[in-house]
């Protein structure tokens, strides 16, 4: 019989994402206080880096009976943010809401991914923010018109989260740091109900890049307390394409979706070159948008529903049979 061979492991994270000046490539298993370009050699111009540095904190957070998404972007020369609260027992969109503004006078987001991080939106009527708190707790934070949440993500006893830093065809560099499933405590509010948040999981994103203008990227997530997983097909390779099985995260190869963009709410098959990931997603409901300003353009669309199918924690290694793991499905591309 032959023996079961384990993937390459996750390094422990450098202390920067730049050392001696040039970007620190690889994927990690652990934390990084901040992801910061400025010691890049050479620096790129001032106008070059307004117009290609994106940065943004996603967060995604599910249980039985509903999923919120909250992103709050800053573009460099322009920002936004969007929440949605989708009801899965309802199949539809309870909540969508979104707003562009201009960075530093209407949102901020820092270097700091995790600890120390503060992203904030203030637009008409409406306020975000995902903060650090005392005790290693994220406070999500969202007031608009047509939902409210308020809720704490546990980053204690937390899975080694990924770091991701990899080149970019177009631009310089991109770099992520991406956690499995944060216990969650909280509420959220949409047209007039309110929902406990106390039994759902969450998936915090920081990313921070020196972009091509164009980007595209195809990308699914899902996660509870004994599984988890990440994977992204498009702008930045391989690279932050990573499983959690029972808190220890594993290096996935490049990762496939099968899926028809004119009907994304039909079946996706996504996998992974390795065999070590081979899902069928089931689309519940979407939330898309798309927008045309001219000079920046954003297509859009992120079904929400269920991943089934197989994992495995190596070449030969037993096959774990999922059901039902609630999650995201994206198609994004944008030139900006």
């Amino acid at each position: 019989m032959a023996q079961a061979t384990a993937p390459p492991a996750l390094n422990t994270p450098p202390d920067a994402v730049v050392i001696d000046g040039f970007p620190a490539h690889g994927r990690y298993a652990g934390r990084i206080a901040r992801i910061d370009w400025s010691t890049l050699r050479p620096r790129p111009p001032w106008l070059w880096r307004q117009l290609h540095h994106k940065r943004w904190h996603y967060v995604g957070l599910g249980n039985d009976r509903l999923f919120i998404g909250v992103a709050i972007v800053d573009l460099g020369w322009a920002c936004a943010a969007f929440a949605y609260l989708f009801d899965r027992r309802r199949l539809t969109l309870l909540a969508d809401w979104s707003q562009d503004g201009l960075p530093g006078l209407q949102a901020a987001v820092p270097d700091a991914p995790l600890a120390g991080a503060d992203s904030w939106f203030r637009g008409p009527g409406a306020r975000l923010s995902l903060r650090h708190q005392p005790a290693d707790l994220l406070r999500l934070q969202v007031a608009t018109r047509v939902l409210r949440i308020d809720a704490t993500l546990d980053l204690r006893g937390m899975a080694p989260p990924l770091l991701a830093v990899g080149p970019v065809d177009g631009g310089l560099a991109h770099a992520t740091q991406k956690t499995s499933a944060l216990p969650v405590r909280g509420w959220a509010e949409a047209q007039g109900r309110r929902f406990a948040l106390d039994d759902a999981w969450a998936a915090v994103d920081a990313s921070n890049g020196l972009l091509a203008r164009e980007t595209a990227w195809r990308w699914a997530s899902a996660h509870r307390a004994d599984v988890g997983f990440n994977l992204q097909q498009g702008y930045f390779g391989a690279q932050e394409n990573v499983l959690w099985l029972d808190g220890r995260p594993i290096a996935l190869a490049a990762a496939r979706f099968e899926f028809d963009a004119q009907r994304p709410l039909d079946a996706w098959r996504v996998r992974t070159d390795d065999g070590l990931l081979d899902l069928v997603f089931t689309p519940e409901g979407a939330r898309a948008a798309n927008k045309n300003l001219g000079v920046a353009t954003s297509r859009y669309v992120q079904p929400i529903g269920t991943f089934s199918g197989t994992l495995r924690a190596g070449d030969g290694a037993a096959a774990r049979q999922i059901t039902g793991l609630p999650g995201v499905a994206e198609d994004h591309c944008s030139r900006w």
